[in-house]
């Protein structure tokens, strides 16, 4: 089983006592964001747990924390973005998520830390040339702490459709796409990353450019030293090349203030699960109440195969 924490929400940077403390009592609760009544418990013992796979923005916090999880295999999808406090509403300077970025691939090794530039929006100040010479200006002081890059465009959410209209993002033309996909391979050839797309319909192989997965069984095969076998996450999108896991996290909870973020509604409802948030907790937001059924998730055994390779 591969845990994700999280695509919903940034745990390491706003959570990790939580986190931890759920990995000590060996499981996690997590409501069903469709029915809030249904809630999985989740088997968080290391017997179960193929890999850990980290979402953040800003996992400064997560860091020194890492002890705690020596028995556990992991890796970070870490978001560099190159926007400013009108896009990335409550990020620290980008100077500081640098000096976390490779104080974290010093920490664990640059092969466990990959980068996303994520999404790419254009408006009038985010043109394709201010995109171009920030990935070329991030991928040099990158260079040596990660291997590779993912990136994506961004796509049109109807729930985030007022906030990126509010700042005049519009949709990227084919041509554009393929400026930046082409100046972006060039920049992360010249500074040793593999870079792909996530989730991206578009064919960018000429540029030397492949389909993510960012949920990878293979980078997991490769941490491990095992062979790894699992599906395709059915619940993605079509382009999504992630395999399956289990995701810990909760929509409306993460108070990074981004506003292409599809995972919260309103700050508002957000400032309120913020508020509800006890790192004791099982859950990530709120507590257990008689409404609420809990089931446990049935994990057979690990995926992992045995025999190295």
């Amino acid at each position: 089983m591969i845990i994700s924490v999280s695509r919903r929400t940034d745990i390491p940077a706003y959570y990790p006592d939580w986190f931890i403390n759920r990995i000590r009592d060996g499981c996690v609760y997590v409501r069903n964001p469709v029915n809030i009544h249904q809630i999985s418990k989740i088997n968080l013992n290391p017997n179960v747990v193929d890999c850990i796979v980290f979402w953040s923005k800003n996992p400064k916090l997560m860091v020194d924390k890492l002890r705690y999880i020596k028995e556990y295999a992991y890796y970070f999808q870490f978001t560099l973005n190159p926007y400013d406090r009108d896009v990335e509403v409550k990020l620290p300077c980008k100077g500081e998520i640098l000096e976390t970025f490779k104080k974290l691939s010093d920490t664990i090794g640059p092969q466990k830390v990959i980068w996303r530039y994520d999404p790419v929006l254009l408006n009038g100040k985010y043109t394709v040339s201010y995109h171009i010479d920030k990935f070329y200006e991030f991928a040099g002081k990158l260079k040596g702490y990660t291997g590779k890059v993912t990136f994506s465009f961004i796509d049109f959410y109807k729930r985030i459709a007022e906030n990126i209209k509010s700042i005049g993002v519009y949709e990227t033309s084919i041509e554009e796409k393929n400026i930046i996909a082409d100046n972006f391979s060039r920049a992360a050839k010249e500074n040793n990353l593999v870079i792909d797309t996530c989730a991206e319909g578009i064919d960018l192989s000429k540029y030397g450019i492949a389909h993510a997965r960012c949920i990878d069984d293979r980078l997991i095969a490769k941490i491990t030293g095992f062979n790894f076998i699992a599906d395709k996450d059915k619940s993605q999108r079509p382009e999504c090349g992630c395999v399956g896991s289990v995701d810990i996290g909760e929509y409306n909870s993460c108070p990074n203030g981004c506003v292409y973020c599809y995972a919260n509604c309103s700050q508002n409802i957000v400032i309120n699960n913020c508020n509800k948030h006890n790192p004791v907790s099982p859950l990530l937001v709120g507590e257990i109440n008689n409404n609420d059924i809990v089931n446990e998730k049935k994990v057979l055994d690990k995926t992992l195969q045995k025999g190295l390779f």
